[in-house]
């Protein structure tokens, strides 16, 4: 889409008017600093994402749609989750997060914050994992994608 004001206001507008919910949305400029590459998941039958897909064409803000459900591709999503870590739990939350091949980037007396990096439901499974009890916060980016080997999004 176009990287100018009001661009993604008209995007999410398009799914407000409408009463289509956006699971998930990240923006950031491309290569090309007149575009950003947005993402976004909803859920819905094929008929209403198709009906989203011509919505979406029609806006003139956005540039070119790629459907990433239609073929093969990588999901990343980052989570950053704050924890309460004395004593013992400290070993535990360590080994926790080995296990899920996340990184503790902060560290205070009473608090580690972890960044894992994955699938969605490799974050769902590492705050299933951890005991309600030590989650201070969590943050999550929202999901963005690429289609894999060769296939690209090109204007």
């Amino acid at each position: 889409m176009e990287n100018e004001a009001g661009a993604l206001s008209r995007v999410a507008g398009l799914f407000s008017a409408r009463g289509y919910n956006i699971e998930s949305l990240t923006v950031a400029p491309t290569e090309d600093a007149s575009m950003s590459r947005l993402t976004l998941v909803t859920r819905g039958s094929e008929e209403i994402i198709e009906q989203i897909t011509k919505q979406l064409n029609k806006l003139i803000d956005v540039i070119k749609l790629q459907d990433l459900s239609e073929g093969t591709h990588i999901e990343r999503e980052i989570l950053l989750i704050k924890v309460k870590a004395m004593d013992n739990g400290r070993e535990e939350m360590m080994r926790l997060t080995d296990i899920f091949r996340g990184s503790i980037i902060d560290v205070t007396e009473q608090a580690f914050t972890v960044e894992v990096t994955g699938t969605g439901e490799k974050l769902d499974a590492f705050i299933e994992a951890v005991d309600k009890q030590l989650i201070i916060e969590t943050v999550r980016s929202g999901v963005t994608g690429i289609a894999r080997g060769d296939k690209c999004l090109r204007v």
